[in-house]
């Protein structure tokens, strides 16, 4: 086996690594519904993503890949049929050296996804695999058993961190940014995105508000800066026919967020096909999300895969729509956000459009999946509930956003 792995590891094609992100784990037993639930708010150089299904390993799996990745040889966070799912965030903090090799995180994540169901499964891949992994990432699992846990994992080694164990995560939850709590905590990169977390996340927990709402619509378009404190919320300007320019740097989400994920687990005696992958592509501040379900058809919104471009057209969009919230392409250009075009006072800003839409498709979602989880899946709702949202969202961008096809 390790023979295999290593002449895989040879020949891949290694696309850009992952830069900066926010992720968490939430335990099932901390959440009103107790279903766990795994985020991933991805930042990359690498700003195209689709969504693609596998059927090339022992479980049938869907993931968030790199559009320039045709074949899908690395996946950056994502589910299987058996209900585990995987994500991760970079370290840069694990290994003596923070430059290097640490490239193999999406083949890894792609591996597990082909031949875990458990947590315990996670643990036999990564202690199997060839050394030097070429890895410096905290990956984040959950699987249909109740598991939720962070491997902080280097070249040679790993350690666990067990959001069900009430002496590493009294409150159910863990968040990491860019370092890891086992690291050399002098190289901790993305604190500022970390102190902008862990209150919410802190907040959530007193209020038994966790869900995966929270995590997409709270977390991945929060506008306060964990550092400075600033709160863009607090800047609207009072007219809104002129653009106001303001700092948009180490915030959660960032001119480099490429997409974002919660896959939203099941609970004891659940089928694992009702396990839900909330999924945004590109950028938070101007992507509905919308959610992915595996079954044997594999259906979902056609413009969440890639089309005869190779990109998908939900991700196409928002990056056409972020164009107007970044319009200064030279110099320093994408650390500045047209504040005007984000948000406005009476609520007509994009980011508030978007979620404002995507609240409709959330619902009925909601509705789907309460009816799946009484009367077992049906076919039929799936297909219609996916064209009314290839409808709805294109109608969105080239109506309301006036997007030109």
């Amino acid at each position: 086996m390790k023979r295999t792995l290593c002449i895989f590891f040879l020949f891949i094609i290694i696309s850009f690594p992952a830069l900066a992100c926010t992720t968490a784990i939430i335990s099932g037993k901390y959440i009103a519904d107790g279903r766990p639930l795994l985020y991933k708010h991805r930042d990359t150089s690498s700003l195209q993503n689709k969504l693609m299904y596998f059927t090339d390993g022992k479980y049938s799996y869907a993931g968030i890949v790199n559009s320039s990745d045709k074949a899908g040889k690395e996946v950056w966070g994502g589910y299987n049929s058996t209900g585990f799912a995987i994500m991760n965030s970079a370290s840069y903090n694990l290994n003596p050296d923070e430059a290097g090799k640490d490239e193999l995180e999406g083949v890894v994540m792609k591996l597990a996804l082909q031949r875990c169901a458990t947590l315990a499964d996670f643990e036999r891949l990564l202690d199997s695999l060839p050394k030097p992994m070429y890895v410096s990432a905290n990956f984040g699992v959950i699987d249909a058993q109740g598991g939720a846990a962070y491997y902080e994992t280097g070249d040679y080694t790993y350690k666990k961190f067990d959001a069900n164990d009430t002496n590493t995560a009294p409150l159910g939850y863990i968040v990491r940014t860019n370092y890891s709590f086992s690291g050399d905590r002098e190289r901790d990169k993305g604190i500022s995105r970390y102190q902008a977390a862990e209150p919410l996340f802190y907040q959530a927990s007193l209020s038994n508000s966790f869900s995966y709402r929270f995590l997409l619509q709270d977390v991945s378009r929060h506008l306060t800066h964990g550092l400075t404190g600033v709160n863009l919320y607090d800047l609207i300007p009072e007219n809104t026919n002129k653009r106001m320019f303001v700092p948009f740097r180490d915030f959660i989400p960032r001119y480099s967020t490429s997409s974002a994920m919660v896959v939203q687990g099941v609970k004891e005696n659940e089928s694992p096909a009702l396990t839900t992958m909330w999924t945004i592509l590109g950028s938070p501040l101007t992507t509905v999300a919308i959610p992915v379900w595996l079954s044997k058809e594999n259906i979902c919104p056609s413009i969440l895969l890639a089309d005869e471009t190779g990109n998908a057209k939900l991700c196409d969009w928002s990056l056409q729509l972020k164009k107007q919230l970044f319009p200064i392409t030279r110099g320093e250009g994408t650390d500045y956000i047209n504040l005007t075009a984000l948000i406005s006072a009476d609520g007509n800003g994009i980011m508030q459009k978007v979620q404002s839409y995507e609240n409709r498709i959330l619902n009925d979602a909601d509705i789907l999946l309460s009816k799946w989880r009484t009367n077992g899946y049906d076919l039929k709702n799936l297909k219609d509930f996916c064209h009314q949202t290839d409808v709805g969202v294109a109608d969105l961008y080239f109506t309301t956003f006036a997007i030109p096809k």
